[in-house]
């Protein structure tokens, strides 16, 4: 009994660590990289890949598909009740503390692209790979910032936590506005009649579950088959969902952020890294490196230098103050872990390359190598900066 105990205490305290989406989403990575280069690379490509059966949606024919367009929808589902949330009522609500992780958020996303375009810009096929290193994976950062230590002030994890979704949010609109192809007109004005159904729910006060996961469900299919990637759909839907405190403090927003969090953190993420994360190393052996030591660079160099001299030259100019308490090392620390674009990077990598399953291979390595190193050296850094005040 008391062995069950232990175990149980160990598991609760698991899974409500804030490292623990990040451990996981490693794992499944390592898993992944490590099938796609052993005797079982073949059966684990056809697993994902193999035409399905049977399918209640004829577009999603395969198991990647059904992970990447409607397991994801899920995902940024997530992400739009975040955004929403923290516009209306968090940090991005206030003018004065949205400032800097704004400022330091989009400069962490435009200086990448300009390193990308300036190593890989000379060959044309490559150019719609730009937005790749701009991401940053929320879950992987925070996690590796929570093994830094307790050390650091608890003003870095609010600004990581601000700048990500941000940075989420310049993700959401690239995808739209960029990797938008072959619209289907009546598709699109049946995606915008239901969105105006939903709208229409919650300036009626609806507080009811029902209506907005019905209306979600409807506004992904629709949103599918418009031509618009079908994750954006979950972004819209989410911010039709009422955020406005009820007597006991509750809300549709909270109610469905908080049963959604660790599904997505323990089950639809590690699912599409098992499902995009794995590289076959040797299908690349030979072939031009520019797009991966692209990708690399911007994720590496391109954020930390886009947030960290953002964050100084908003403070030298008055624009804005840094986070409480922060110092420089522990700036330069979490501007590297904003470099770990994982999640966000290997989706913005399939939409980017969908015809060319080897720039979406060499993509892989890039997105690896630059999210891994940015990983370690920003833990280096951070776990150094609370040694140093101890």
């Amino acid at each position: 009994m008391a062995g069950n105990s232990g175990r149980k205490r160990a598991l609760h305290k698991l899974t409500h660590s804030e490292a623990a989406p990040g451990i996981v989403l490693m794992t499944c990575a390592a898993i992944a990289l490590v099938l796609a280069n052993s005797p079982l690379a073949d059966p684990w490509h056809e697993l994902f890949h193999h035409t399905l059966p049977w399918t209640p949606v004829p577009k999603l024919d395969t198991l990647h598909l059904w992970i990447n367009d409607a397991l994801m929808a899920v995902f940024f589902f997530v992400v739009g009740l975040e955004i929403k949330r923290e516009i209306l009522d968090g940090e991005l609500s206030i003018a004065s503390r949205r400032r800097l992780p704004v400022i330091a958020a989009v400069a962490g996303m435009v200086v990448p692209a300009l390193i990308y375009l300036g190593i890989a810009g000379g060959d044309p096929a490559l150019h719609r790979g730009w937005a790749i290193p701009s991401a940053t994976d929320i879950a992987f950062a925070i996690g590796v910032l929570a093994l830094a230590g307790k050390g650091l002030p608890s003003s870095l994890r609010l600004f990581l936590l601000t700048v990500a979704i941000v940075d989420d949010l310049g993700a959401v609109l690239v995808i739209a506005f960029f990797y938008t192809t072959g619209l289907d007109l009546m598709w699109l004005g049946i995606a915008a009649a239901i969105f105006l159904a939903l709208v229409v729910v919650n300036r009626a006060g609806v507080s009811s579950l029902i209506p907005y996961i019905l209306g979600a469900v409807a506004l992904w299919f629709a949103v599918l088959h418009s031509g618009v990637h079908a994750t954006i759909a979950g972004v819209l839907a989410a911010l039709t969902v009422p955020l406005a405190l009820n007597k006991e403090h509750d809300s549709p927003l909270l109610r469905l952020e908080h049963a959604l969090v660790a599904p997505n953190g323990f089950l639809i993420v590690p699912l599409f890294g098992l499902a995009n994360a794995g590289v076959a190393l040797g299908s690349i052996d030979g072939g031009p490196l520019a797009l991966p030591i692209a990708i690399a660079a911007g994720l590496l160099i391109g954020k930390q230098v886009g947030i960290l001299g953002s964050i100084v030259a908003a403070e030298k100019l008055g624009i804005a103050k840094r986070p409480a308490g922060a110092t420089i090392r522990q700036l330069w620390g979490l501007s590297l872990l904003c470099g770990i674009g994982f999640t966000m990077s290997l989706f913005i990598a399939s939409l980017a390359f969908p015809q060319s399953p080897l720039l979406v291979e060499e993509a892989k390595l890039g997105i690896l190598g630059g999210s891994i190193i940015s990983a370690l050296a920003g833990l280096f850094l951070l776990k150094g900066s609370v040694k140093s005040q101890a």
